[in-house]
Parts: structure tokens; C-alpha cells; sequence
């Protein structure tokens, strides 16, 4: 039996969907593919809107958590993903705060617990191709590998998903756009550490997201709360534009046989 070709985006916390898969949503939302988007956490540790940090005295994660949901419905809204599934877990902060040691926190609840909700989601959309972070989560975040956990264990319950990739990201990308930045005359205010991203030649699939590139913008900018954390926010719209113009992934898991090495489209030998 065929089912409609479906992409599903796992992803730890609002606002993570934009900057490594924004312009792949609205892509393949554009060209008819469904497209399901999982945010594991509500995004508790956030500044609140007094502006009070994570652990300070008085910091509201109930506020938080209920404006960051909002703004990641706004988000999907502009990316024109057809499916937004909230798992509600409690956000568990970056590598080392205490709140690591919240039992309540999504890197602390027990796998098959979560790795099963998740595989329910997939038994209801049958994804031919998922989307998640690698082994680290991208940069060590709890969150994030908790993410990849669940993606790879529901996808090895299911059966399910033809292809599993994860996001990444290049490092002649990384170097091109500080290149690019500096000859348009703008100061990024640091510079990249040199294992910064991943080996260009571990890269399996660049997606041509250019005409997305706007669009991926205004779903930032949706995650208002956030704005503060996003650099590519305070950039100039010719270095924006670069930076969102490709997204890049590496192909964990295949069973596609038509599927070529190097790929443009995550859908290839699917449609």
C-alpha cells in the first residue's frame, strides 16, 4: 500500500526548526509533500518576558513555556507545515544547569517512554523520510540528543522511514559565509572555532532552499522570545540570504535503492 509521500522534522524545542530545516518544510510543503514537524520540549528555559534568566529569582517557565508555544505555531504557520505534534516535555536546559536534574526534564524521561510516543506519530503519518540532529544534538544540548535518541529508537520500532538524516552543518559553509560577510563589511563579532561544523566530505545532501530563504527569516523573527539568542537575526539581508540560501544533511539510514550517493532532494528515488 502507498502512502503520501510525508516528511517528519524531530526537533528539541521552538525555534529549532527554522535554522537547519525551515526552508526543507517549506519546500516540500511547496511541492505537496506533507510535512509533520515534532517539537519534543516547550522551551521552559527561556528569559521570560520581564526579561529574567533561567535560575534567576523569579523566573516564570510556565510564561515562558506558553509563548514559545505560541510563537512556534506562528512559525510553522509561515513554513506551511501541515502538521505541528507538541510532545509537552519540560525543557532541560543547556549542558550543566541544574535544571539537568529536573526528573521532569525531557533528557531524564526513560526512552522507551518518549522513543514510544514518537513511534505512535510515526505509525500515524508513515514518514518516508525523517529529519532529526546527529549523535551530539549539533552542539552537546541535552535536549537535542535526547531528540536523536528518540528519532533513531522510533525509527527502529516502526520500521517505518525509508531515510533518516540529520542535520549539519558544513564547514566551507561556515568559512564562505564569514568570507562573504566580511567583504559586504560587516563584523560578525567573532570567529568560528576551527572543528566548527562538520568535514565537508561527510555531507550526503544539499537541499536548494534559495527561494525559502525570506520566508525562513520571517519564521525566526516569529520566535520573538529568542531574538536576543539569534545572531542571524541582527545580519544584513544579502548575508541572510547566503546563509539560508542551501540546507545540508547526512544520510544515516537508507533503504531507498534508487537513491543516489550525493543528493539534492531527500526525496530522491521516493518520488
Amino acid at each position: 500500500m502507498e502512502h503520501e509521500l510525508t516528511l517528519m522534522a524531530v526537533h528539541a524545542h521552538p525555534d529549532d526548526e527554522v535554522l537547519s530545516t525551515g526552508g526543507l518544510l517549506a519546500r516540500c510543503a511547496a511541492e505537496g509533500i506533507r510535512t509533520v514537524l515534532v517539537t519534543c520540549t516547550n522551551g521552559e528555559q527561556g528569559d521570560d518576558s520581564g526579561g529574567v534568566k533561567p535560575g534567576e529569582p523569579g523566573h516564570d517557565a510556565e510564561e515562558v513555556a506558553q509563548r514559545r508555544l505560541a510563537e512556534v505555531r506562528e512559525s510553522a504557520g509561515i513554513l506551511a507545515v501541515e502538521h505541528l505534534e507538541l510532545l509537552g516535555y519540560r525543557d532541560s536546559g543547556m549542558e550543566g544547569w541544574s535544571t539537568n536534574e529536573d526528573p521532569r526534564a525531557f533528557a531524564n524521561v526513560p526512552l522507551e517512554e518518549s522513543a514510544g510516543r514518537l513511534a505512535e506519530l510515526m505509525e500515524r503519518y508513515r514518514p518516508q523520510v525523517v529529519v532529526t540532529y546527529d549523535e551530539n544534538g549539533g552542539y552537546g544540548h541535552p535536549d537535542h540528543i535526547q531528540a536523536h535518541r528518540i528519532a533513531v529508537a522510533a525509527t527502529e520500532k516502526t520500521g517505518i522511514p525509508d531515510k533518516l538524516y540529520y542535520t549539519a552543518i558544513p564547514r566551507s559553509g561556515i568559512a564562505q559565509m564569514f568570507e562573504f560577510a566580511k567583504s559586504a563589511g560587516v563584523d560578525l563579532g567573532f570567529e568560528p572555532p576551527d572543528d566548527f561544523g562538520v568535514p565537508d566530505e561527510v555531507i550526503t545532501s544539499v537541499v536548494d532552499v534559495a527561494p525559502y530563504a525570506a520566508r525562513k527569516v520571517k519564521a525566526l523573527e516569529a520566535h520573538a522570545s529568542q531574538g536576543e539568542n539569534i545572531f542571524f537575526l541582527r545580519l544584513p539581508e544579502e548575508v541572510q540570504h547566503m546563509a539560508f540560501s542551501n540546507e545540508t544533511f547526512i544520510r544515516h539510514f537508507n533503504r531507498v535503492d534508487a537513491a543516489p550517493d550525493h543528493e539534492d532532494d531527500l526525496f530522491a528515488g521516493l518520488r
